[in-house]
């Protein structure tokens, strides 16, 4: 069974999917991070942003391993590496690049087959797999998204602004809703879930019964 949540920055939506995925027995796959790391690796390599063959190459060459709650890139344990806001700020680069999305297109599905999985990201539902069982359009408001990812950035140690982080999520989402190939977009058999005012797990609370009432309806059998 593939379970997909998509939905717009400072959602929450890596964190409620790794929790689910717990939860249900069924492995995570962090789409965003996949981005993150092409991005991360495009930056070392002093890529030119502005020639997408550039980071295409490097993406080509890159072998990413990623666990529930770890992702590797070419053997280096990048996960903290690729969630600071100038690889956040970045990461635009990677996902507007056509043949990134190619790839790691490919690379998402051949993660999933044959797997019971959740999945989180822009285009799970839309692009990626849209045969999904379970589709999930995971969101919140926009005051409340940036605030998120500020504790989040300070958490990690970083000197940032909030209103300097809702500003580039604005931009973010402008850039994520236009975007010609793979955008976001809501799918027409998608389920919305705002998630103001709850907390974590309470949102995985009630995605669990999201899952487990598409599983009933189904028939698919439940973990």
């Amino acid at each position: 069974m593939i379970v997909t949540i998509d939905g717009p920055a400072g959602a929450g939506k890596s964190s409620a999917a790794r929790r689910l995925a717990r939860r249900l027995g069924f492995r995570f796959l962090d789409t965003g991070a996949m981005y993150r790391a092409v991005t991360l690796a495009g930056h070392r390599a002093g890529v030119d942003w502005d020639q997408p063959e550039q980071l295409a190459a490097v993406a080509a060459s890159l072998v990413l391993d990623l666990s529930d709650s770890h992702i590797s890139m070419n053997g280096e344990d990048v996960t903290a590496a690729i969630r600071t806001l100038e690889i956040t700020t970045l990461t635009k680069h990677a996902a507007d690049n056509q043949a990134v999305r190619r790839l790691l297109t490919d690379q998402q599905r051949a993660f999933a087959a044959g797997r019971d999985v959740v999945t989180e990201g822009r285009d799970q539902a839309t692009v990626v797999f849209p045969q999904a069982e379970c589709k999930i359009f995971l969101t919140a408001g926009e005051e409340e998204r940036a605030k998120r990812r500020f504790l989040d950035l300070q958490a990690r140690g970083e000197e940032v602004d909030l209103a300097e982080v809702l500003r580039k999520q604005r931009l973010r989402d402008k850039g994520d809703t236009e975007r010609a190939y793979g955008g976001l977009a809501k799918a027409s058999d998608s389920i919305e879930f705002l998630t103001d005012g709850l907390s974590p797990e309470e949102v995985v609370d009630r995605l669990a019964e999201i899952v487990q009432g598409v599983q009933a309806h189904s028939g698919i059998a439940a973990k």
